[in-house]
């Protein structure tokens, strides 16, 4: 069971939990970039909500994975999957700072507050206003992948109805993959 944090250690958390986001390179990326939907940054902030209210007020005792099921879900709600080992780095900083501002200790907030956001280099698509579809590489839809220290474009092909007339299953549209589609054009 969490035992019940003072007026001063809660917001101590809460303004942590912010920090600790707000420099989670994955998560502004998504954010910013609005991978999530042009409703991106309110998910963001719900996503502190939660977090705060699942530290600060959880009525049973909450485990790592608890938060790692939280972050992981909430950046799949972004369209964003994760493979670097950020959500456990972070779901292991929000742990410690829970435990630590329970114990009165606002240290690690504090050492939050005085360190420099990182500078992050962000790649936005750009409008496709003036492009013509005769370019075998264009990208029609993105997926945005993190591993490691990078983001990467990956190819999502378009679906086959769109592309020759495919068929469509049980709801499901069948995809040629990208070489059967360039041997049929």
């Amino acid at each position: 069971m969490n035992s019940a944090l003072t007026a001063e250690a809660a917001a101590a958390l809460e303004e942590g939990i912010n920090l600790v986001l707000s420099r989670w390179t994955a998560f502004r990326m998504a954010v910013e970039n609005e991978w999530g939907g042009r409703d991106s940054l309110q998910k963001s902030q719900k996503l502190g909500s939660h977090l705060f209210l699942l530290l600060s007020q959880s009525k049973e005792k909450v485990y790592i994975d608890d938060v790692e099921n939280l972050l992981d879900e909430f950046m799949l709600n972004l369209n964003t999957v994760i493979e670097d080992g950020s959500i456990e780095e972070v779901a292991e900083k929000l742990m410690i700072m829970h435990e630590e501002c329970s114990e009165g200790n606002f240290d690690s907030v504090n050492r939050l507050k005085e360190a420099k956001a990182p500078i992050v280099s962000y790649v936005k698509k750009p409008a496709n206003d003036n492009e013509d579809d005769s370019g075998e590489d264009e990208e029609d839809d993105d997926e945005i992948a993190i591993k490691g220290d990078e983001a990467c474009e990956m190819e999502v092909d378009e679906p086959q109805s769109r592309i020759n007339g495919g068929s469509t299953e049980d709801g499901w549209t069948v995809v040629a993959s990208k070489n059967n589609r360039r041997r049929r054009n």
